[in-house]
């Protein structure tokens, strides 16, 4: 793994990482679009880390912290290089990045559907956690 870089997005990387997600990541969300991805950027500038190997990105994840919770998303990795122990060394940084703020348990966002997931997640020491479901309701934006 000593080839693989992980480092934070920029700015400048939202359209690769759209992109990517595109190809590499199960559904998509509400927030899959420029401004969505930059307000992430520019509120956390840590939060979204990518793996990158030879300046090609093959791996994401969305490690936001809001100052009570840990928060794991959009942990991808482009399916010419599953396997290889890009998700395990993204979810190593995320949980640093936890670490280091000081936080206590991670919740990751994991597709019921995405079973390959389930199987990623638990082998990084992940558990389900079946007394909680998630409650969703988009924002409608004022348009004036």
């Amino acid at each position: 793994m000593s080839d693989l870089h992980i480092r934070c997005a920029l700015l400048s990387d939202i359209d690769t990482v759209l992109r990517f997600w595109r190809d590499a990541a199960e559904g998509t969300s509400i927030s899959d679009d420029h401004d969505g991805v930059a307000r992430l950027i520019t509120r956390d500038p840590e939060a979204l880390l990518l793996a990158e190997r030879d300046g090609l990105l093959t791996g994401t994840v969305i490690a936001g912290f809001d100052g009570w919770r840990c928060s794991a998303y959009r942990l991808a990795v482009h399916p010419d290089h599953r396997r290889q122990g890009i998700a395990t060394a993204l979810l190593e940084a995320a949980e640093q990045r936890f670490a280091a703020l000081g936080g206590r348990r991670v919740d990751a966002m994991v597709l019921e559907a995405n079973e390959q997931a389930h199987h990623t997640w638990a082998a990084g020491g992940y558990q389900r956690e079946d007394r909680w479901r998630r409650w969703v309701k988009p924002i409608q934006r004022s348009r004036g």
